[in-house]
């Protein structure tokens, strides 16, 4: 079994052979659930009825229903969505830049989560399992428009390139949006298209602007500028992992420091009701 391997190969004491057992297991307080898309919802509502916390990878469900029923159903679980780059000391540092004033009132915010999946037999093109490049890579797009603008924004159009296979299923879609002061958002996502490669965040203010390359990931190479006036200065950041720090996130939120948890259910309610909303102006069906 390729479970047993794998469990030899990393000095796993334990395997089960199916999720059920797993969740199951009395030993086990938290349960990471990387599942497609489709299932989070599924298995993240059956470890908290088994009484287990949470760190459910990203987009958090299928669509904002499911999203709603499992924050119902969390009760006092730590549930955490596993967007990793919220948890990096540079998603912080983007965000006290553009809030503080620093480059005046914000007047728009574009996002960009592009990469090349030019296998369409891949599980992130299934709409059976809740795919589709806004799914998969846009969510980051959007969670970061939303950290970084001025109040919650609404989707004011939305347009998508489609599978040949399946028209349902979106392999690049961009997404405007407005902001309750007027500002403007757009978000851009590909898994295949013209634009291969672009991970970035812009954000314009009246006094000046912040630009970052690589937020997603800022462990590996990554560029973050701050322009006020006719002064530029860029800043450098950490290269431990993202993932390094959203696990002791998790930690530090099961063992009682609730505040360590940034992505608790209710902003993933609000992240996959954009998803949602996205997917109705681009005339696609939501996911689920």
């Amino acid at each position: 079994m390729r479970a047993h391997a794998f469990a030899r190969k990393h000095r796993i004491p334990r395997v089960h052979a199916t999720y059920a057992d797993l969740i199951a297991d009395p030993e086990l307080d938290a349960i990471y659930n990387p599942l497609p898309n489709g299932l989070h919802a599924e298995w993240t509502l059956a470890a908290l009825a088994a009484g287990k916390h949470v760190l459910c990878e990203k987009p958090f469900t299928a669509n904002a229903a499911q999203a709603a029923t499992v924050a119902q159903a969390a009760g006092d679980a730590v549930v955490m969505e596993a967007f990793h780059y919220r948890y990096h000391p540079m998603a912080a540092r983007m965000a006290e830049i553009v809030h503080s004033g620093e480059i005046g009132d914000i007047e728009s915010v574009q996002t960009a989560m592009c990469f090349p999946l030019p296998k369409f037999s891949d599980i992130r093109y299934s709409y059976a399992l809740a795919g589709g490049a806004l799914m998969d890579a846009g969510c980051y797009a959007l969670h970061c428009l939303r950290l970084l603008g001025p109040g919650e924004p609404t989707v004011t159009d939305a347009r998508a390139l489609t599978l040949r296979s399946d028209p349902r299923v979106d392999r690049a879609m961009v997404v405007e949006l407005s902001f309750p002061n007027g500002a403007t958002g757009r978000a851009q996502t590909s898994m295949w298209s013209s634009t291969l490669l672009r991970i970035s965040a812009t954000v314009k203010g009246s006094r000046g602007s912040l630009a970052v390359t690589n937020f997603v990931a800022p462990q590996f190479p990554h560029r973050f500028t701050v322009t006020v006036g006719d002064r530029k200065r860029h800043e450098r950041f950490s290269r431990t992992p993202t993932y390094t720090y959203q696990l002791a996130a998790f930690a530090a939120a099961v063992g009682g420091a609730r505040e360590a948890n940034l992505t608790p259910p209710e902003d993933s309610i609000a992240t996959m009701k954009l998803i949602d909303a996205s997917y109705w102006a681009a005339g696609l069906p939501p996911r689920g």
